[in-house]
């Protein structure tokens, strides 16, 4: 019998604050009708001094362990994708690991920026398929607004923080997690980038803020969303009329619209939230995901395409026939 990892509760949390484009008109040399032209964002949500990306975490996990009706004792593994952790260590993982009291759950983070989901539930559905766990949690979380500079036109319009979180265990009935892609393009690192708090610069004696040639990333980001979703689609067997949905990263709409024209994929067939959330880095498309199944655009048995692309640089696709 084949083993898959199948998802078997969703959960999602953003912040309460709002801020629109008409707040960032007032902070930065921009525009509404701009931002929307380039982007596709309205607004985006904002935590506050004190909330850290765990707390975030801790939230959506509740609502998918809800979701599953599965108690925090029988998580075997959390895994949280994330490029903003509380700390450098101990990791966002053992920290959500303490808050929930899943004391038998090991516990890691997945660094891999906006592809974080992604990367981490093809690690997911690996220690599933392998029969070393039956019930991992995944998180992708992420509050990159702290490291926003709010001066910077080219940044700050893009991103917003969130949460949102998968209960994943195994299935023998030919659903679940298909097939996986992940791919990395290292010599573009350069292109986006948090300069400081790390070992190269633990004093933060460079910007504290990150940094991002918008038109490297644009191009990277049409080529990966297609790419990824293509080679899924290869390894699974199916084909792009076989897709009854695709959540990408929830990005920009020109990149999905862009990729769209390459994959031929009509729109009703796309899950776009971005226009309420903008960029959530790691959380962005289980937040959508959540969403989605929540409007009844997800069924048992419709065949799902999550695809991420983000710093690393990274990309990554996950082909799911949906469980339950």
């Amino acid at each position: 019998m084949t083993i898959h990892a199948g998802i078997v509760g969703v959960g999602s949390k953003v912040p309460d604050k709002v801020l629109t484009n008409a707040d960032l008109e007032k902070m930065v040399d921009t525009s509404d009708e701009w931002i929307t032209a380039r982007t596709g964002i309205k607004e985006r949500r904002l935590t506050d001094y004190e909330t850290a990306t765990s707390d975030l975490a801790y939230e959506a996990a509740q609502k998918a362990l809800e979701h599953a009706k599965v108690a925090p004792e029988e998580i075997d593994c959390i895994a949280i994708g994330t490029s903003s952790p509380d700390t450098l260590f101990p990791s966002v993982g053992c920290i959500l690991q303490d808050k929930l009291g899943a004391t038998n759950a090991a516990a890691f983070d997945v660094s891999a920026a906006c592809s974080g989901f992604n990367y981490g539930l093809a690690v997911a559905s690996a220690l599933i398929e392998s029969g070393q766990y039956k019930c991992v949690l995944l998180v992708g979380a992420d509050t990159l607004t702290k490291y926003i500079d709010f001066k910077d036109r080219n940044t700050c319009i893009l991103f917003g923080d969130g949460a949102g979180a998968v209960v994943l265990k195994p299935f023998i009935d030919g659903s679940g997690i298909l097939a996986n892609h992940l791919a990395a393009e290292g010599a573009g690192g350069k292109h986006l980038v948090m300069p400081g708090g790390g070992s190269r610069d633990p004093e933060l004696r460079k910007s504290r803020y990150m940094s991002m040639d918008g038109k490297e990333v644009f191009k990277f980001a049409v080529r990966a969303l297609e790419t990824s979703v293509q080679k899924v689609l290869d390894k699974s067997g199916f084909k792009i009329e076989d897709v009854d949905l695709l959540i990408p990263h929830q990005a920009n709409v020109r990149i999905i619209n862009h990729a769209l024209k390459k994959l031929r994929l009509p729109k009703e067939k796309v899950y776009v939230n971005l226009q309420k959330y903008g960029n959530t880095s790691a959380a962005s498309v289980p937040i959508a995901l959540d969403e989605a199944l929540s409007e009844g655009r997800i069924k048992k048995g419709d065949v799902i395409v999550l695809s991420g692309f983000g710093a690393g640089l990274t990309y990554g696709a996950n082909l799911i026939k949906w469980s339950v």
